[in-house]
């Protein structure tokens, strides 16, 4: 097989991480008899270094030709870079968003795991995690507060500022069969979050999740409030397996699970549509204050290929080998400096993380 992957490196740290993920997925797909054809494409504040605004039509264009887009991390300091000074659309983080809708990738996967040899870099009770965990949250990712109407406007001499949370059914529906899809591969349990003592968005999202679980007979649905939802993960993150919820809630869920899993640096994500495209990125920023240092941890990136592979090219042999060359490397002890325990004799670099675990994949 040929794969066609747009690869837009990022900001900050993106450009290192997303170079060690290119190293582990041109070896696997080597060993395994494919080939890969890399097209790099600009986004966020190098676009807006290279041609003034975050995303050009003319990237925009190549990515939609691409069978899927393997990206860094996208933006930079907002107290310090001069890209903060723009107005709002055209800030790094605008072209990422336009990205997004443009492709329709309405579905966001974030797999949350616990190796069971990173249980020291969790910060959760060893007793409420012991032996990992395994839950993955399905994000709403092009509708929300993020995508409705904004206005900021002066009356009567005070400033104020709207932002409008639209969700329409459809909008509901597809991400939500797109969870119960997973869940089915899973273990048929899918937690569905919302603010429905509240919210009207919250209530139509409850409602259409109801009649959507009447075609999935053997997914047990269970709905929780989105506080409620923040405090269960940090009191019994094994209750959970698969998470759906909206663009806002999800991306705050998300950090919290990178963070109870040992670092943001091991958060793989996927962005899908309703076709095989997808758009696959590590979970956490730009980390600007790191940048160029070698020592950002590529294994959210490594694993965001693996899901690369899998989601829109249907290669599971494939992403399981990535996936079980990380944990050998772990098992083995090594560590970047972000997951290591102090005066960790086996921490390393970025790219030698990289070069160990290209290393460990076999067929």
């Amino acid at each position: 097989m040929k794969l066609k992957v747009a690869v837009i490196p990022g900001d900050g740290i993106g450009p290192e991480i997303v170079a060690e993920a290119r190293k582990v997925l041109d070896k696997t797909l080597s060993l395994f008899g494919h080939e890969i054809e890399y097209e790099e494409l600009l986004l966020g504040g190098a676009s807006i270094d290279a041609y003034g605004e975050p995303l050009t039509d003319e990237t925009l264009e190549k990515a939609k030709k691409a069978d899927a887009i393997l990206m860094g991390s996208i933006g930079g300091d907002t107290n310090t870079s001069p890209w903060y000074k723009l107005p709002p659309q055209k800030r790094p983080e605008a072209g990422l968003l336009r990205l997004r809708k443009e492709l329709n990738l309405f579905a966001n996967l974030r797999p949350a795991i616990l190796y069971p040899q990173l249980s020291a870099a969790c910060p959760l009770k060893e007793e409420l995690t012991r032996g990992g965990f395994d839950f993955v949250i399905v994000r709403e990712l092009t509708g929300g507060l993020y995508f409705g109407n904004r206005s900021t406007t002066e009356e009567n001499g005070e400033i104020k500022a709207v932002d409008t949370l639209v969700y329409t059914k459809s909008e509901i529906e597809r991400v939500a069969r797109r969870a119960f899809e997973i869940a089915l591969l899973r273990n048929k349990k899918l937690i569905s979050v919302d603010k429905a003592n509240v919210l009207d968005s919250s209530r139509l999202w409850r409602k259409t999740v109801n009649e959507v679980a009447d075609d999935y007979p053997d997914v047990s649905v269970e709905h929780i409030l989105v506080d409620n939802c923040a405090m269960q993960l940090v009191k019994d993150p094994k209750h959970f397996d698969v998470v759906l919820t909206e663009n806002m809630f999800g991306d705050i869920l998300s950090d919290e699970a990178s963070m109870i899993t040992g670092s943001i640096g091991m958060l793989a994500s996927a962005s899908l549509n309703n076709t095989s495209f997808g758009l696959y990125e590590p979970s956490g920023g730009a980390a600007p204050d790191i940048a160029g240092c070698g020592i950002a941890n590529p294994i959210a990136a490594i694993l965001s290929a693996a899901l690369l592979l899998r989601h829109s090219f249907k290669l599971e042999a494939e992403a399981l080998a990535i996936e079980k060359a990380v944990r050998i490397v772990l098992e083995k002890g090594y560590r970047t400096k972000d997951i290591a325990f102090e005066n960790n004799e086996m921490t390393v670099g970025t790219a030698k993380m990289g070069d160990l675990i290209s290393c460990e994949v076999t067929q």
